[in-house]
């Protein structure tokens, strides 16, 4: 497996949030980088000139991970480009929050297509290229609630149990071929995913973590990108909490 500073790296999800700083922290080491946003540009051409900055290679591409052509045209333009991708990461998603009894199909298609049916579709069109070069790394995001679930989460925690149980199902599967697959579980994260809550409910989270504070996007891009590394090559199917202790398997 290539060092970090020599691979090509698609980024989904990079324009905000963990996945901004997944980028930044490749582009700590020169990585290339392909990084997918859905519809925010102008964000993800800020992350990007950071890590331009940094002395990496970056293309921006916009798709909806959800439409499968749409992705399939993007990591062929990634390939074209670049002729290879070594490590994926995956870190689209979209929070929903409320009472089971109010949530509706259309939040159901939402979640589960951005979380699920999007990572099928990216890894599906990766597949041939990671299964071709016998090497590869790819990191999905997961959440504390996959494992635990969390009230008024019931979708969001529902989609992220179906990644945790991909990621453990297809790291068997391509374990032979050399490459490895893994989840990153956040706990609580200072990200505007938790913009929702009050005041009152964000000192009630903190309280309730060991580490008495809320993780940062860096806490769990600096675990992303190890798990791409060489040196985690004995590391796959493992779902890696990132939580302040909230939560210990």
């Amino acid at each position: 497996m290539r060092p970090l500073a020599e691979q090509v790296v698609l980024i989904c999800g990079a324009s905000r949030g963990i996945g901004a700083a997944v980028a930044k922290r490749f582009s700590a080491y020169r990585a290339t980088l392909a990084l997918h946003y859905n519809q925010s540009r102008e964000k993800a051409e800020e992350v990007a000139q950071v890590c331009r900055t940094n002395g990496s290679q970056v293309w921006t591409v916009a798709a909806d991970v959800k439409d499968r052509e749409a992705v399939k045209c993007m990591v062929h333009s990634a390939l074209q480009r670049w002729g290879r991708i070594d490590s994926v990461v995956y870190c689209s998603g979209i929070s929903n929050s409320g009472l089971f009894q109010h949530m509706s199909e259309q939040d159901y298609e939402d979640v589960m297509n951005t979380h699920v049916r999007g990572l099928f579709y990216v890894l599906k069109a990766v597949a041939p290229c990671l299964l071709k070069q016998k090497q590869g790394r790819v990191v999905c995001l997961s959440s504390i609630w996959g494992s635990t679930g969390g009230a008024g989460e019931v979708l969001y925690s529902a989609a992220k149990g179906a990644v945790n149980g991909f990621v453990k199902a297809l790291a068997k599967e391509w374990a032979p071929s050399g490459i490895t697959v893994n989840a990153v579980a956040p706990g609580a994260i200072d990200t505007d995913m938790l913009d929702s809550l009050s005041r009152e409910d964000r000192e009630a989270t903190v309280a309730a973590i060991p580490l008495d504070r809320l993780g940062t996007p860096e806490d769990v891009a600096f675990w992303v990108t190890h798990l791409c590394s060489p040196e985690s090559g004995y590391m796959t199917g493992q779902i890696l909490h990132v939580n302040g202790g909230w939560f210990t398997p």
